[in-house]
């Protein structure tokens, strides 16, 4: 029974998505949409989307920057003419009313791949910060074009969901300017917030008021299983990974002293993926030449300077989502003739980077009867950094090669640790089968958490204390966050 549920379910091209709730905003793609599929996605019909449905026209992107409304005709627009590659969908609004669309490419792009890992790029985080919109847009042209030319791209997609959101703060590109290097004009969204510093943090109590762009991610982010994602800056060249943040004091904080992960190695494999396949950030760039540059192009983001509030820790720390941080442009908001200068650098790094999340172990959590337990709490022994599976039972790991040891823990069943297997050139397949606990036995363990707490984090050991918060707050908040503001506005 178990061996035929996952044969089925590496084999099923129509499974329900584990996304429920999450409003697609399409007109001609939900047409083509296969009746009667079991998708928890609710969709709704958009009459602007209609218009596009018999667009004829050669599917070409240029290399100028896109406001909102050329972006949004551009996405529809794709999204008509290529309905089995592509999905468009609004996670929500900004301040002002402007979708913050994602885009899924891939071979299932309205239903999740079971067994397959669903990925993300979130660019324009800071609305000054240019580029790495119009480097999405043309990702997403690039993977569309090269499916039906390029094996590895075939191979791409039809192996991942790629989740790509070109714009998070498309209030701030507005008002931002072209041909600015520097400064803060359109970093923030339309009341003044900025974006990487609105999230939830591990190590510091975070007063901000939470955005409506940030709370739009929080939610996406708890709907969908992401194993890997990439967001994208400019003000630097530099792949730069968690922690952003660190339990320090105030004055420690800024001594540039790394704050490590327990996945550290892993994180620097993926920045140093990201650095090496780019044109030039792995040779150490700097962008001023009073600057020094980054040691193979990859910093700790907390070394480099810290942060509270930022988006890669809370994915990671609250998600399991290895999260890197991609500052991809030296000039914030270069001129539009540099753009294709900038496609060329980063294509491939963009490509490969994605294709990690194919790396370290994958299975299925299943009952006796082969049925998939969901939200049983996993984790690496020795790796305080936990993950949940699916809906479906499903659960990856991003890990190098080696021996390891993964905890099991869920609801009325038995914990399980199995030893498994890493090598180089193919994911692990470990499936692991639960089996009921004993009334009264004790369930408990060093990563039992009963029932699932979303908003509570997955990492393990040991937050500041409240005591420490406390003292963080008041006159030194004020300090740090002013020091914080001129550094960022500087770096990105």
């Amino acid at each position: 029974m178990i061996f035929a549920w996952v044969l089925l379910a590496a084999t099923s091209l129509a499974f329900a998505d584990e996304q429920a709730g999450v409003q697609f905003s399409l007109g001609a793609s939900v047409a083509s949409s296969p009746s009667g599929s079991g998708s928890d996605i609710s969709f709704r019909d958009d009459p602007e989307q209609r218009t596009y449905q018999n667009v004829e026209e050669p599917y070409t992107l240029d290399f100028n920057y896109h406001n909102y409304d050329q972006m949004t005709t551009f996405l529809r627009q794709t999204s008509a003419k290529f309905p089995s590659l592509t999905a468009l969908y609004s996670i929500g609004k900004s301040v002002q009313g402007r979708d913050l669309w994602v885009m899924v490419v891939s071979a299932s792009p309205y239903e999740h791949m079971i067994g397959k890992p669903d990925v993300k790029y979130i660019g324009n985080i800071h609305g000054n910060e240019a580029v790495s919109r119009e480097l999405l847009l043309h990702l997403i042209h690039y993977l569309i074009t090269g499916y039906s030319t390029d094996p590895y791209v075939r191979w791409l997609l039809e192996n991942t969901r790629i989740h790509i959101m070109p714009s998070m703060n498309p209030d701030g590109f507005e008002v931002s300017k072209e041909g600015a290097c520097e400064g803060g004009q359109g970093r923030y969204n339309a009341l003044g917030f900025d974006l990487n510093r609105n999230f939830p943090d591990y190590f510091k109590q975070n007063n901000r008021r939470t955005q409506p762009e940030t709370k739009a991610v929080k939610e996406w982010v708890s709907k969908i299983q992401f194993v890997l994602s990439g967001s994208l800056h400019g003000g630097a060249l530099v792949a730069s990974y968690p922690f952003d943040n660190t339990p320090n004091s105030l004055f420690q904080s800024y001594a540039s002293a790394p704050s490590l992960t327990p996945d550290d190695d892993v994180f620097k494999h993926l920045s140093l993926t990201y650095s090496t396949n780019h044109a030039k950030m792995s040779k150490g760039v700097a962008c001023k030449p009073s600057a020094s540059g980054f040691q193979r192009g990859i910093t700790n983001g907390a070394a480099w300077y810290p942060l509270t509030g930022g988006m890669q820790d809370y994915n990671y720390v609250w998600y399991g989502c290895m999260e890197v941080t991609l500052e991809i442009s030296c000039c914030k908001f270069p001129s539009a003739r540099e753009l294709p200068r900038y496609w060329e650098d980063n294509k491939l790094a963009l490509i490969k980077f994605l294709a990690e999340a194919h790396r370290g172990v994958h299975g299925f959590v299943m009952d006796e009867n082969g049925n998939p337990i969901e939200k049983a709490a996993l984790k690496i022994k020795t790796r305080d950094a936990g993950f949940k599976s699916t809906k479906y039972g499903e659960f990856w790991r991003i890990l190098l090669p080696g021996v390891y040891k993964l905890e099991v823990y869920a609801d009325g069943y038995v914990p399980r640790e199995v030893e498994f297997m890493v090598v180089a050139e193919h994911p692990t397949l470990l499936n692991v089968t639960m089996h009921p606990a004993k009334v009264g036995s004790r369930k408990d363990g060093p990563f039992y958490r009963p029932g699932g707490l979303p908003q509570q984090p997955l990492y393990h050991h040991g937050p500041v204390s409240q005591q420490q918060q406390a003292q963080e707050s008041g006159l030194f908040s004020s300090i740090s966050s002013g020091f914080n503001n001129l550094v960022t506005n500087i770096f990105g």
